[in-house]
């Protein structure tokens, strides 16, 4: 083309906006015409011929490569679709998971102000030697520290419970995953994908119902634990307060429950199934299931050894020994002192804000004793007598108790019948009316008439509906003779042996009346324990005790017993007088059956009205003990005496508490009677000389024996 036909071209070309120039239509063929000269040189020489079908072909084909290309685009602009509302609906799904995750953290308190809720405290009980006896408070067990638990303990719980523990950030995306998969294959049980965070969060902060929110506010929490604790002392606090069945909440408190050991002595066998007893506390636990437990600690233990925390061969010794529960110590009676021990506590160191430990008077070995001998007792004998509860209550002749035992079964009944029953103690209470006649100068020698009594219509017999005539005050308390003691109830008035009682430690109210002296007040069985044990020890007053001291757990010292009693409460020559009476008892009277050879043993028996109560208190000088037995309902037992089944089984307790021990008089001495004077024509025998006066607890007059004459009146008279 030449430059001036191109010109004009030129000049043409912009004429079909303007209107000139020329049509639209001749744009378009020149156009076309330039395309196909375009097309033809770089097809290098292809004909318009050959090209032309070609053009004509592609708007009227429904296929070939035309239809082709459409429904690429078509493909491609449903798969962009598909992209972009996958985008869209992904994008408003996340929004409102913030939101839903915004909502849900809204309802727990501020991050910033969130704190780790204070573990309740645990109260350690201890016995005399320092062993455990039961722990009180809500958890069951104090707190322990990682450092001081064997560390394949730990472990064990990481490598069954959460095997990236230490490599997640308090959620697990791998493990929830794991155990979805796991889950849909129906393989191995059902999954979860909680970790030991999210476990502890729940456990800290939220509650146990299974719903969408709490698992929200879990994650919440655990990725705030996460972030507060390092790995290990997340692992600590998840071993305190994680629960495992019956009462127990934290490793140190199942160990105890379960292996009567501490955790820091656990066995491979035993932490493998306390961590595989977590899963499901109630269906898992050892002591009820032993089989299921055992299979779930061989799946820990092999876990252990597949993660490397311990070695193979400790997992085949591991598998072949498997952990048995130990039989509970203390499931029955030490709960009884241990209760006490709750009941008295606050009195000494008020609320308790952290965990303690609290030294007590309890020997293990006289608690174990009693409760056996009690329980043995009542399960031979008592459904043929009548009998359906006892309590025993031993302790030293200072008031420290060294066995508590308030029924015959805890686990079916937790009333304390040692401490918190009231009941009439019968003849038992007869000492408290002889040593008020004593302090006013009546001895054991005094003669007193057996006969029949009445005061007022009430007309009290002895159990044998006999009488035997003038009988001496020492005669009278061997074989409990009613009469006399009634007698002496009101000579001396029944208002002063209620004061005599009270001064002895009887703290229940007693009522001042003719039936007193036989015991018609009720009282608990410590009071008695406690008011014998005066005479067990040379007359001073007595304040039963269990503690002895109570700490902290980093041994700071919030209590410590210091003394004991106020002082003197029986003069010696009446508790000398009164002393000979109970060892006469137990020589030749209703307590026969239960002298320990060897020692100076006082005791007696009572029996009430229609054999609802039977007792026997007795002592040496190391050790007082009490025996109750009877029927919460009050119901009457089938002639039961104090001298019977009581006697019996404080006869069996107390030589066995005696075993070893080297026999020791009763302080202050037994009173052998006044000497007597032998006349020979009117003078008496040279070197017996009449004992020395003695004061009186309540008067200012001194002791003095009979006249001579008096006696050898007296001893030709009753013969002696």
């Amino acid at each position: 083309m030449s430059d001036r036909t191109r010109r004009g071209s030129e000049r043409r070309e912009p004429s079909f906006e303007s209107g000139r120039g020329g049509s639209r239509d001749d744009f378009d063929m020149r156009l076309s015409a330039d395309d196909r000269s375009s097309r033809s040189h770089r097809g290098g020489g292809r004909s318009e011929a050959r090209n032309e079908p070609q053009r004509e072909r592609r708007p009227s084909a429904g296929k070939g490569g035309g239809g082709g290309r459409k429904r690429g685009r078509k493909r491609r602009s449903l798969l962009g679709m598909m992209m972009y509302w996958t985008l869209v609906l992904g994008l408003w799904g996340a929004i409102g998971l913030g939101g839903l995750i915004a909502y849900h953290a809204a309802q727990l308190p501020p991050i910033n102000q969130l704190t780790v809720p204070k573990r309740p405290p645990n109260i350690a009980i201890l016995a005399a030697d320092g062993s455990l006896l039961a722990n009180r408070g809500e958890t069951g067990g104090r707190t322990i520290t990682i450092g001081e638990v064997p560390p394949y303990l730990p472990k064990a719980f990481v490598a069954i419970e959460d095997r990236r523990f230490y490599e997640h950030f308090g959620i697990d995306p791998v493990g929830i995953t794991r155990a979805i998969v796991t889950n849909l294959r129906g393989r191995g049980g059902m999954q979860g994908g909680s970790t030991l965070t999210q476990q502890l969060a729940k456990n800290l902060f939220l509650t146990q119902e299974r719903t969408a929110s709490r698992k929200i506010q879990e994650a919440i929490l655990a990725l705030w634990l996460e972030q507060t604790y390092t790995k290990d002392q997340i692992l600590e606090l998840y071993l305190n307060r994680v629960y495992f069945g019956s009462g127990a909440y934290g490793v140190e408190a199942a160990a105890q429950r379960y292996f009567n050991k501490s955790a820091r002595s656990v066995t491979i066998p035993e932490a493998a199934m306390l961590a595989g007893l977590v899963q499901a506390p109630s269906r898992l636990a050892p002591n009820r299931n032993p089989e299921l437990a055992e299979a779930r600690a061989k799946l820990v233990i092999s876990a252990m050894a597949e993660q490397g925390y311990i070695s193979q061969a400790s997992a085949k010794t591991a598998l072949v020994a498997p952990a048995e529960a130990a039989e509970r110590v203390g499931a029955g009676s030490v709960n009884y002192a241990a209760d006490y021990v709750m009941d008295v506590l606050d009195d000494f160191i008020g609320a308790v804000d952290g965990d303690v430990t609290v030294l007590t008077t309890i020997d293990t070995k006289l608690q174990s004793s009693a409760e056996t001998i009690l329980v043995d007792s009542l399960a031979a004998q008592g459904a043929k007598q009548g009998i359906s509860q006892g309590a025993v209550v031993s302790l030293a002749p200072d008031g420290a108790l060294r066995a508590l035992i308030g029924g015959r079964d805890y686990t079916k009944s937790q009333f304390n019948r040692a401490t918190a029953a009231r009941r009439q103690p019968g003849s038992s209470f007869k000492p408290f009316v002889y040593l008020t006649a004593i302090e006013r100068g009546l001895t054991p020698d005094t003669i007193r008439d057996d006969s029949p009594v009445s005061i007022k219509g009430w007309q009290p017999e002895n159990n044998t509906r006999t009488y035997r005539g003038p009988v001496t005050l020492q005669t009278a308390f061997a074989h409990s003779i009613n009469t006399v003691a009634v007698k002496l109830n009101q000579e001396v008035t029944p208002k002063e042996v209620v004061r005599t009682a009270q001064r002895l430690g009887i703290s229940s109210a007693l009522q001042a009346n003719p039936s007193l002296a036989l015991g018609t007040s009720e009282v608990a069985p410590i009071e008695m324990a406690t008011a014998y044990a005066t005479f067990a020890n040379g007359g001073q007053s007595v304040l039963p005790y269990v503690i002895r001291e109570v700490k902290t757990l980093n041994g700071k010292v919030l209590y410590a017993r210091k003394g004991n009693g106020f002082g003197p409460v029986i003069q010696p020559q009446p508790l000398s007088m009164m002393d000979a009476m109970f060892h006469e008892t137990m020589v030749s009277g209703s307590g026969s059956k239960g002298n320990i050879p060897g020692w100076e043993v006082g005791g007696k028996s009572g029996t009430t009205q229609d054999f609802r109560d039977a007792w026997f208190v007795g002592f040496t000088s190391k050790l007082v003990t009490a025996v109750w037995l009877g029927n919460d309902d009050n119901s009457a037992m089938k002639r039961v005496y104090g001298s019977g089944l009581p006697l019996e089984i404080w006869g069996k307790y107390m030589k066995a508490a005696h075993v070893g021990l080297q026999p020791s008089p009763l302080p202050g001495g037994l009173w052998h009677g006044a000497p007597k004077t032998i006349f020979d024509g009117g003078a008496p025998v040279a070197g017996v000389q009449p004992p020395a006066s003695t004061q009186t607890a309540d008067s200012d007059r001194a002791w003095v024996p009979p006249a001579p004459q008096e006696r050898n009146f007296l001893e030709r008279l009753f013969g002696g």
